[in-house]
């Protein structure tokens, strides 16, 4: 099956939505991956699939948006896609570490693997890999940049707390 790719805007900067009529591959960060953003297609061109993908990301931004109700898949280990669903279990607004994930899916010495892990993650916000902080509380490595992990940690907490982040 033939996969697509948009740019879309938002507050970090331009996003790569990847999918299929059936479900979506990755979100990434345009700037890191002008190879991608090469092949991208008009949006109008593109699976409605990746259209609401955009949608559910502008309304995650606005403030509107706590989960996404979309179908996605990406390659990975068994131990990847372990990591990965873990991820999705982090609440909005709150962070987990490295040590936690790994004793929460059942291998507790393997908080480096879940950081390899979480690294490869390729559908960012979506997978909320951005939630994964240090054992000291502090932010770790993020593929988007510290900067932009950062951000999301931030306007998720403002939005948790109840106050409307405007981008």
């Amino acid at each position: 099956m033939r996969t697509f790719t948009i740019v879309h805007p938002s507050p970090l900067g331009d996003l790569l939505i990847s999918g299929n009529d059936s479900f979506i591959s990755g979100v990434r960060y345009a700037d890191l991956h002008q190879e991608l953003e090469k092949k991208a297609v008009s949006t109008n061109n593109a699976p409605a699939l990746l259209r609401r993908c955009a949608t559910h990301l502008d309304e995650y931004f606005a403030g509107w948006r706590r989960t996404f109700g979309l179908q996605f898949q990406q390659e990975g280990t068994l131990f990847q896609q372990t990591v990965w669903q873990g991820l999705l279990k982090i609440p909005f607004g709150q962070t987990n570490t490295y040590a936690d994930l790994a004793r929460q899916i059942g291998n507790a010495k393997s908080s480096r693997a879940v950081g390899l892990a979480n690294g490869k993650n390729q559908i960012a916000i979506i997978v909320p890999c951005h939630r994964i902080i240090g054992t000291s509380g502090n932010l770790t490595g993020y593929n988007g940049g510290m900067w932009r992990k950062k951000w999301l940690l931030d306007h998720e907490k403002r939005i948790a707390h109840g106050v409307l982040s405007l981008f």
